[in-house]
């Protein structure tokens, strides 16, 4: 399965990630690698924890995406 992942960085240094169509899923990791492996390991975890409940595993629909370029001065 794909699922979008919104990987932010923090002011004091780190990452944090999260899978919106999996609501909770979040992670952090101090660089961009770790990060990036910690959010797989949660997605993974969580869709294991639906399908063992006998819950539906969220899909991703609908999603839309295009560069924003605003005019305020930055």
């Amino acid at each position: 399965m794909r699922y979008t992942v919104v990987i932010e960085r923090e002011a004091d240094g780190g990452y944090v990630a999260t899978v919106p169509a999996l609501p909770g899923c979040v992670s952090q990791g101090d660089t961009r690698d770790e990060v990036t492996g910690n959010i797989r390991e949660a997605a993974d975890l969580y869709i294991e924890d639906c399908i063992a409940a006998g819950d539906p595993v969220p899909t991703e629909v609908g999603l839309e995406y295009f560069d924003l370029t605003t005019s305020s001065p930055q």
